[in-house]
């Protein structure tokens, strides 16, 4: 029989005092990660990078995995933010306008922490990893399909659920390659060209067919 690692935390922090230590565990894992990457962190080292107790790391969170999903979970919240943010600034835009924001807002989330991002995306194993980028990813169909559902007089794609994965996806799999692997893509002059050239590709896709 296959053990299912245990990836949710112990207990939930409700005083002042225990969200504290739970923020600095939730800290050091991620600055461990960085130092350490995934394979050589360790609730040891989490444990004294936070200076707690080895006993009070595990009050909290069962196992290393049960932290690196915190650090996930925090880490997504944070990019949905900016996403949602952006979808809120150019709701009334025309699609041109609005497409470029969302461009510029996926360049922006996946600026924050790049090799933190980079040790989630391509070392962290699927345990407590895939529910929450799902997460964040239906979360942004969703505002992404409603936007579209606003301007569809725009476009020319009638399957508006298509469209918002293919939106996301292609978006997320360019700036997420340009920011780990490119990242001389998105400075100077070199980033409003590529900027450009993204917006291009959404829109063309968008537009592929007169609107209807």
């Amino acid at each position: 029989m296959t053990l299912r690692l245990q990836t949710n935390p112990r207990k939930i922090a409700s005083q002042k005092r225990s969200r504290l230590t739970v923020d600095a565990l939730i800290e050091a894992t991620a600055l461990v990660l960085r130092k350490e990457g995934y394979d050589r962190t360790s609730t040891n080292k989490i444990a004294a990078v936070a200076g707690v107790s080895i006993g009070s790391l595990y009050q909290y969170f069962p196992s290393k995995e049960a932290l690196v999903t915190a650090v996930i979970e925090r880490h997504t919240q944070a990019l949905s933010q900016i996403v949602g943010s952006a979808l809120l600034k150019v709701a009334e835009h025309p699609i041109a306008i609005g497409v470029r924001e969302l461009v510029v807002a996926a360049i922006e989330a996946h600026r924050i922490d790049p090799d933190l991002h980079r040790i989630l995306a391509e070392e962290v194993p699927p345990t407590g990893r895939h529910e929450n980028i799902d997460t964040f990813v239906r979360n942004a169909q969703t505002l992404i399909r409603s936007y579209l559902e606003v301007h569809r007089h725009e476009i020319g794609i009638r399957n508006l659920d298509l469209a918002a994965f293919l939106m996301v996806n292609t978006v997320e799999a360019l700036t997420h390659s340009a920011v780990l692997n490119r990242p001389e893509l998105l400075t100077g002059e070199m980033a409003a060209e590529f900027v450009d050239e993204v917006t291009q590709i959404v829109l063309r896709y968008l537009q592929s067919a007169p609107p209807q």
